[in-house]
């Protein structure tokens, strides 16, 4: 088993809130993980996907009074709503007898759904945690290339092969079309739907035009905004915003879209392999959204990600508010990265407090007095200790 870095900060927040949220798509390793964290306490689990378990629960508050001095997991919590009620009159009626931390592991595929759902009960008495794919922290240096390729999902990382891997992605995206998105949202046709999210592939890394896509689908904007919003509620797609600031200057204001998974952007545009992936056009594009996701899941408290661009040709990656300032981050996969015009550009128009750019070779360097190059691995040491 891969030793997760969230493990740390789930035990922490245990200790301090009646219930933790443990948010992440499907197969990315919410169930191992909470399992791992409860081996060494009094612990009950209930997958809500099994009917068993859900009977279990036809009665919620016996039950659950009955483990009133267990953690108790409950996997797939958004498909049970109505538990969220009864959740919190258990934690209070715990607290009153002075259990105030360390009742619930609430597991759940879908961010906002569940935090719609669970902040109108639970508000004061529930923590959240984003359990992202697996990250080049977690699975060394030596398998960058591999974790790239295959992506970040625990299965298709630890396949035997490349083949095995890329037919595991093959059939969680399959699984999501024709089972787990239509449980979500409105009745779409899984094949439209396919092809949504395969042009999303091609656009990756790219402004969204949600007219040209919606002409693509023949479908009206309104729809593409549905599909696109039930993509990144289920935490399969990024949309990057654009930093606004009072610059005297035009500034693109359409988002960013990124696949957030190396590995099925890679299978959605039919790349098997390292070499086929280095002789594609994506190539660069496919560096930068692996690089943006695993930093911006090192970010810490409330820093937030955006891109920069004007009319004009001035362009940041990934622009980052951190506590001491803006971070400007420009990504390159050559190990000897050359700035565009539109880096300097941008950074004389914001002048941030950091200038780093993020390439794909082992070694730390400066490429000037105010601007560092640092591989992947060490821009996540850097962002974490921020």
């Amino acid at each position: 088993m891969i030793k997760r870095q969230k493990a740390s900060d789930i035990r922490e927040l245990l200790q301090t809130a009646p219930a933790v949220a443990i948010l992440g798509p499907r197969q990315v390793g919410k169930t191992t993980l909470a399992l791992d964290i409860a081996a060494g306490q009094p612990s009950v689990y209930l997958d809500l996907q099994a009917e068993a378990d859900r009977v279990k629960l036809s009665d919620p508050g016996f039950y659950l009074r009955q483990h009133s001095d267990k953690l108790v997991i409950l996997d797939e919590i958004h498909r049970v709503p109505g538990l969220f009620a009864e959740l919190r009159g258990i934690i209070d009626a715990n607290r009153r007898v002075g259990r105030r931390a360390g009742q619930f592991l609430l597991l759940g595929s879908a961010s906002l759904d569940l935090l719609r759902q669970s902040g109108e009960s639970l508000a004061g008495r529930i923590a959240y945690a984003e359990l992202f794919p697996l990250n080049p922290a977690e699975v060394g240096p030596d398998a960058l290339e591999q974790l790239w390729l295959r992506g970040g999902y625990p299965d298709s990382f630890q396949a035997r092969t490349d083949r095995q891997s890329d037919q595991w992605r093959q059939d969680f995206i399959r699984t999501y079309l024709e089972r787990d998105i239509p449980e979500f949202g409105p009745r779409v046709p899984a094949e439209r739907l396919r092809r949504f999210w395969t042009m999303l592939a091609h656009l990756h890394g790219g402004l969204l035009n949600a007219s040209q896509l919606a002409r693509n689908l023949d479908v009206d904007s309104k729809t593409v905004a549905t599909y696109l919003d039930l993509l990144v509620d289920l935490l399969l797609v990024r949309k990057l915003p654009p930093w606004h600031a009072n610059i005297g200057k035009r500034l693109v204001k359409s988002p960013k879209v990124y696949l957030r998974d190396s590995g099925l952007l890679h299978t959605l545009l039919r790349i098997p392999g390292l070499e086929t992936l280095v002789a594609h056009p994506k190539l660069g594009d496919s560096w930068e959204g692996f690089a943006i996701e695993n930093i911006v899941s090192a970010l810490p408290g409330l820093s937030q990600p955006h891109f920069f661009r004007t009319a004009a040709g001035a362009e940041i990656d990934l622009l980052l508010e951190m506590p001491d300032g803006l971070w400007a981050i420009e990504i390159k996969r050559a190990a000897t990265p050359r700035l565009s015009k539109g880096f300097h550009l941008a950074c004389a128009d914001l002048k941030p407090t950091r200038r780093i750019v993020v390439h794909g070779g082992a070694e730390a360097f400066r490429l000037s007095p105010e601007i560092d190059a640092l591989p992947l691995s060490m821009m996540l040491q850097e962002v974490a200790a921020a």
